[in-house]
């Protein structure tokens, strides 16, 4: 099975990646990404771009080398009540948002406040993707988290960057493997994302897969094989 979209890419302007849009879109092509998401940091991550970044992703096509272009952000979780680094106005210009905890923003806190900080953005209407759950420094209620997955209809990413061994996230196998586990139980679709700061990195779900395969997950509760049914469960509009 071919996954055929990644929404979790980065670009020059997140300010610790190396590589540009028109790079990753080669390396989606390469990949055989027929859908690529930008989802740049939001502004308050150190070196994050201005808020005007991305109102100004209306000048970028829809559709380049014939890859489709969704203009998302990834959001920074600000607090434990879910709130977040993007403004209304900025938030109504994007056709989707990651939300992720990182400690550079958010101090890692207890389980019940890391749970609740995640249970409460799923409950705005544009955030589509919960990035890297697994990251070990933020201790999770996970059964809790998927089921409020399943309930708002958002997706919780298998981050194929957390598991690379030399990542700076900890416990991200073992997780990674109870997020699918909980998924693969209560029938909760996921989806594989690179979290690509380079381009040769988009598309590339090499360690995720490795994790699919380790506990028999269903492929059709993986949004990446099928951009029709990622489209129908996300109300993203895929063709412009």
């Amino acid at each position: 099975m071919k996954a055929k979209l990644d929404l979790h890419t980065h670009t020059i302007s997140s300010g610790h990646a190396y590589s540009t849009l028109g790079e990753n879109i080669i390396g989606a092509l390469s990949a055989g990404i027929e859908v690529m998401g930008m989802s740049d940091h939001a502004s308050s991550m150190p070196g994050g771009p201005h808020p005007f970044y991305f109102l100004n992703l209306k000048v970028i096509p829809d559709i380049m080398q014939g890859v489709r272009i969704l203009k998302g952000i990834e959001a920074n979780i600000m607090d434990f009540n879910g709130s977040i680094d993007v403004k209304p106005y900025i938030l109504e210009k994007m056709d989707y948002v990651i939300a992720s905890l990182h400690p550079p923003v958010l101090i890692p806190g207890e389980i019940t406040q890391n749970t609740n900080a995640l249970v409460q953005v799923m409950q705005l209407e544009k955030v589509k993707i919960i990035g890297h759950p697994d990251d070990g420094r933020y201790p999770i209620d996970y059964e809790k988290v998927v089921l409020e997955a399943k309930k708002t209809k958002t997706l919780l990413e298998i981050n194929n960057a957390s598991l690379n061994p030399e990542g700076s996230r900890e416990n991200t196998h073992e997780n990674a493997i109870e997020i699918l586990r909980l998924c693969k139980l209560h029938e909760v679709p996921v989806i594989l994302g690179s979290d690509a700061h380079i381009a040769m990195d988009v598309g590339n779900f090499d360690n995720c897969m490795v994790l699919i395969h380790e506990i028999d997950f269903p492929y059709d509760l993986v949004v990446n094989f099928d951009v029709n049914f990622f489209s129908e469960y996300t109300q993203i509009k895929i063709h412009p």
